[in-house]
């Protein structure tokens, strides 16, 4: 592990980053140019005493999955984010695989959308990325632990994965859960993640299995779904589904029709903001 560097590489990496890019308010006038520390260990989901020990050279070497969060909060590019992991003295993830990392592009549309809950995730559930609004409807899935971040998997193995949603819709949700999933495993045979989410849902879950075994298929695209929020109550949202090149990570994006009951609700849920109050689904 190359300390100096690596702070060098995360100081610069800061300074050229302004709150807009992130998604931030710019607040009080800066006396240096780009994010504060503070800052950027909230985007990275790690404390500002951690982060800061890395920026002065006497920080631990960074997990693989702190990596991963750094790149991310940092807005890097696949050739910054793989030398980040060089520096660290960690192989990088290899580029044929389907990336945790989340082009600097489509995090910069994500932040763009102030008012309306989007998030990026991958073609198997996995959550990379939210905006304010989506935290605020479905609760912050990046600050559970990596295991509690797929939304498959929590919505059959967690009571709270599938709360969120009205009672009369969980059928509906389910199936198309496990539809999408797989297709995605028959696309990627010789993938293992995949076929161990399979694995492990089908064990762990009587209602998975179940559907499973009916052999449905139906990849996820464009749908309206209904959110019962405990604060601003029920919200019907179309939801819109963007596609990397891949197909590997998607952009979710919820929008409510204007005029609309679920659109007053939707305000209202930017004016309440960030509380835990929320079960924690997508």
């Amino acid at each position: 592990m190359n300390r100096a560097e690596l702070a060098d590489f995360l100081r610069r990496g800061r300074a050229r980053l302004n709150p807009s890019d992130v998604g931030l308010a710019a607040g009080a006038r800066r006396r240096t140019p780009g994010l504060r520390r503070e800052e950027v260990a909230a985007l990275a989901g790690m404390s500002v005493d951690y982060y800061t020990r890395l920026e002065q050279s006497r920080g631990p070497r960074p997990s693989r999955q702190m990596l991963t969060a750094l790149a991310r909060a940092l807005r890097l590019t696949d050739d910054e984010r793989d030398h980040l992991f060089h520096l660290a003295g960690e192989e990088p993830p290899r580029r044929d695989a389907p990336a945790a990392h989340v082009r600097p592009g489509l995090l910069l549309v994500l932040d763009r959308l102030h008012d309306t809950p989007a998030l990026v995730m991958t073609d198997v559930g996995e959550v990379l990325a939210q905006n304010a609004m989506s935290r605020a409807l479905s609760g912050d899935v990046l600050a559970r632990p990596p295991h509690e971040r797929n939304v498959v998997r929590r919505f059959f193995l967690d009571r709270a994965g599938r709360d969120l949603f009205p009672a009369e819709d969980r059928a509906e949700h389910a199936r198309a859960h496990v539809a999408n999933l797989r297709a995605v495993a028959a696309a990627r045979p010789d993938d293992p993640e995949p076929a161990a989410l399979v694995a492990e849902l089908r064990a762990s879950s009587e209602e998975f299995a179940a559907l499973w075994d009916r052999h449905e298929v139906a990849v996820r695209r464009a749908s309206v779904k209904r959110f019962q929020h405990p604060v601003v109550g029920l919200l019907e949202l179309d939801c819109e589904l963007l596609l990397t090149d891949d197909h590997h990570q998607h952009l979710l994006i919820h929008t409510a029709r204007p005029g609309t009951e679920s659109h007053e609700r939707l305000h209202l849920l930017r004016v309440v903001g960030l509380q835990d109050l929320t079960p924690g689904a997508v």
